[in-house]
């Protein structure tokens, strides 16, 4: 088994090699990044004077109080599933943001503008009420979440590799547009007495917590699919697809509860939602599998060389093997410890997975490339040596 990311290929540099200083932040990017922000944070106050001017101060007060506090469950659930490469804070923050504040926000206002002109054409409110859960949320909603999802794509290549991770950036945009929804939706319950807050909090909040990722993971799968294939069948088609299976998704799943009311929605439920749950578990599953092959093979030649012993090397290859040593490390040698294991694990996996996109033609720069192996590479060493320390006896 040889790893495709060979140092002596043409064009390969072979200087040894000297780590460039780490470039700072540019004041461009900072002034941006705030823009950004302020621009966000100005779109969300915007849509909770929207739900606030709908359901109350009070109801809206309870809304964010129940909509917001299992969030940190949800996700660590779904950040749980990014085993081998964990994706940086400040992309899963953008995402989640994203779908709190600014995918709501152009929701709210597509949606409600289509509802109303389909009710003033057709002289139906009701009509207008179905257009706009049917027809307009599906395109809409589904559109501004995965907006970012392809702006992290084009733009962090390093970062979205594959199936994975467009899951789990996917699930991130999709918990915060839940979230936000559900301050809506709670807030109006809480208008109608405890008992209706109860019966939305146990439908909306336990029954089908995962209803908006779920959707929105369809074009997290089509994207990572692209990415991950040499097909170029699959890099074209799969995005659009994976994007028409999210809209076709919810589409069913509003569509259930507007036209069935109760019955269609637990018929959903357990023929559609359920079945298709399970399905995103088992690509969930073999992806994984796969991160394991590629963190396999391509830090087979570091284990050959003797940088990795053959317990470590094959520890690093499966999930419960990483979960075995950073356990180990924190009951034998405490939290600190802990910490650099976790650290160790995820460097090694960058590695693995820089090799994997330079073998797929993804990250073209040689000379970029090497950098970014040997600072890992330099990285580990490090961190491997600061584990070693702390387990010397103290004398």
């Amino acid at each position: 088994m040889n790893s495709a990311f060979n140092p002596n290929q043409p064009g390969y540099p072979n200087q040894p090699f000297r780590p460039r200083p780490a470039p700072g932040i540019g004041p461009f990017k900072i002034i941006f990044a705030i823009i950004a922000v302020m621009f966000a944070l100005l779109l969300g106050l915007i849509v909770l004077l929207l739900i606030g001017a709908e359901t109350g101060l009070v109801e809206l007060m309870i809304g964010m109080v129940c909509a917001t506090l299992p969030v940190p469950i949800y996700v660590m659930l779904i950040l749980w599933i990014d085993r081998y490469e964990a994706e940086p804070i400040w992309m899963l923050a953008t995402s989640f943001f994203w779908g709190a504040l600014i995918a709501v926000f152009i929701a709210i206002v597509f949606n409600t503008g289509i509802g109303l002109v389909a009710t003033v054409a057709t002289n139906s409110a009701d009509v207008g009420e179905i257009v706009g859960a049917v027809i307009s949320a599906p395109v809409v909603e589904e559109s501004a979440k995965a907006l970012i999802l392809l702006i992290l794509f084009f733009w962090k290549k390093d970062e979205f590799d594959g199936i994975v991770d467009g899951i789990v950036y996917a699930g991130m945009v999709g918990l915060g547009f839940a979230m936000t929804e559900n301050i809506l939706y709670y807030g109006r319950a809480a208008k109608e007495g405890q008992d209706a807050l109860t019966v939305v909090i146990v439908l909306r909040g336990m029954a089908a917590p995962f209803s908006h990722p779920l959707f929105t993971s369809m074009t997290g799968i089509g994207l990572g699919w692209s990415r991950q294939s040499q097909s170029s069948f699959i890099k074209i088609a799969m995005p659009f697809l994976g994007f028409l299976l999210a809209m076709i998704m919810h589409a069913t799943w509003n569509g259930s509860a507007v036209f069935f009311g109760g019955l269609g929605f637990f018929a959903a439920y357990f023929l559609i939602m359920g079945p298709a749950f399970i399905v995103t578990l088992m690509v969930i599953f073999f992806s994984l599998r796969r991160e394991g092959r590629i963190v396999r093979e391509f830090l087979y030649s570091d284990h050959q060389k003797g940088f990795f012993d053959a317990h470590e090397y094959e520890k690093l290859c499966t999930i419960r093997g990483r979960m075995g040593m950073s356990w180990n490390a924190f009951w034998s040698d405490g939290f600190s410890t802990w910490r650099t294991r976790m650290r160790c694990n995820q460097v090694a996996s960058e590695l693995a997975f820089l090799r994997s996109r330079v073998a797929r033609g993804v990250s073209r720069d040689p000379h970029t490339a090497y950098e970014r192996e040997q600072t890992y590479l330099q990285t580990l060493q490090e961190l491997r040596q600061q584990i070693a320390q702390r387990r010397q006896p103290r004398g």
